[in-house]
């Protein structure tokens, strides 16, 4: 890629967290993109120097020095908590840069697509893994129906070894767990869009001789309910854990009512729960529907699991959301998507995603 571009490309990255900092890996590696990036912990930060990596502090809480920041840069990536992205997305417009964000936030979505609107450059909000990668599968495997019936995702980022009772470990961003667990899901029933209450719906299956549940949670969904309604009968996202995890969090978050106490909920977490790199990301979509006048359906299936990049050791949820976003960052800025307004995840091609340099982490 580098042979089509003149100069590197300069990315602005907001947020120093675990996938932030395998996003600012994976584009130092490549190449082919100055990174910057911005955050408020300066112990985070003189990590990424050490590498040569370039940085800048930036306080959260004061979002107005952001266009300053982003003066001289092509693109900005958000991999901040959600609470700052429509203060990330504005400065994006004002600036007239491209923006990416891996948000799984509903109201932080619908925030961007409206700045998006009237925007100069282009905007793909909820990239990586969940929402992002799984959209892009599921509009690959329904793309080949006549008609459909239904369409259901199922994703997990799993300890290989659970060791406690959730059986869980943290891997990725706590704001998100929560916001997932707690906040109101999208999905079609029975063709109607509606809301549905997250850690409800559970479903039990196995892979590969290993016992798994699934159950609501918000976000995961991306676009696709805008996109597939009136086209299909019933739309879900679940996550997947290990069984009994369900029961365990709705009793932390409804029976204890840590759910309106997120900040506390957000103590006890990562006080009690370590992180882990021994992860698995599972992703699992199932689509049925008519084709060719036969009743048929259709499964994507995969087991993603961490690795060592260059050097540097990647949990597979790190691995999966980083690149995912770093697809998108490449198809961008070769000009192979709309280059404004609000672009969606299942534009995207899966062949290509696949295809793509950072996509063979997928494969």
């Amino acid at each position: 890629m580098a042979d089509k571009h003149r100069h590197k490309s300069r990315v602005a990255l907001v947020g120093a967290g675990k996938i932030g900092d395998a996003i600012a890996y994976l584009l130092l590696q490549s190449g082919d993109y100055d990174v910057l990036v911005l955050d408020q912990n300066e112990a985070r930060l003189r990590m990424f120097a050490e590498i040569g990596i370039s940085t800048l502090p930036l306080d959260a809480s004061q979002p107005e020095s952001l266009p300053a920041a982003l003066k001289s840069c092509d693109v900005v990536i958000n991999a901040a908590p959600f609470y700052i992205t429509s203060a990330v997305a504005l400065a994006a417009q004002r600036e007239g840069i491209h923006y990416l964000d891996l948000s799984e936030d509903l109201e932080s979505a619908r925030t961007v697509k409206a700045i998006a609107a009237d925007a100069r450059s282009a905007f793909m909000p909820q990239c990586g893994l969940a929402p992002g990668f799984v959209s892009i599968v599921a509009q690959h495997l329904a793309s080949g129906f006549d008609s459909l019936r239904d369409v259901y995702m199922r994703v997990g980022a799993l300890p290989i070894y659970p060791s406690n009772s959730l059986q869980y470990n943290l891997t990725w961003s706590t704001d998100g767990l929560i916001n997932e667990y707690c906040n109101r899901c999208e999905a079609i029933i029975d063709g109607e869009r509606v809301e549905t209450q997250p850690l409800e719906e559970v479903d039990r299956f196995s892979l590969d001789g290993i016992d798994y549940e699934a159950f609501n949670t918000s976000g995961g969904l991306g676009t696709l309910c805008e996109t597939l309604q009136g086209k299909v009968q019933n739309l879900n996202y679940k996550t997947v854990r290990y069984p009994g995890h369900r029961d365990i969090v709705k009793t932390l978050i409804r029976d204890l009512r840590l759910g309106s106490r997120r900040a506390l909920l957000k103590d006890v977490l990562e006080t009690a729960l370590p992180i882990t790199y021994q992860d698995v990301v599972l992703v699992f979509v199932t689509v049925s529907g008519m084709k060719q006048g036969l009743l048929t359906q259709e499964t994507y299936a995969k087991k993603i699991y961490g690795q060592t990049v260059d050097g540097k050791r990647l949990s597979a949820i790190q691995l999966t959301t980083a690149s995912g976003l770093c697809v998108i960052l490449d198809l961008l800025m070769e000009g192979a998507i709309p280059q404004r307004g609000l672009v969606k995840q299942e534009e995207i091609d899966l062949n290509v995603f696949l295809a793509n340099r950072f996509g063979k982490y997928y494969q």
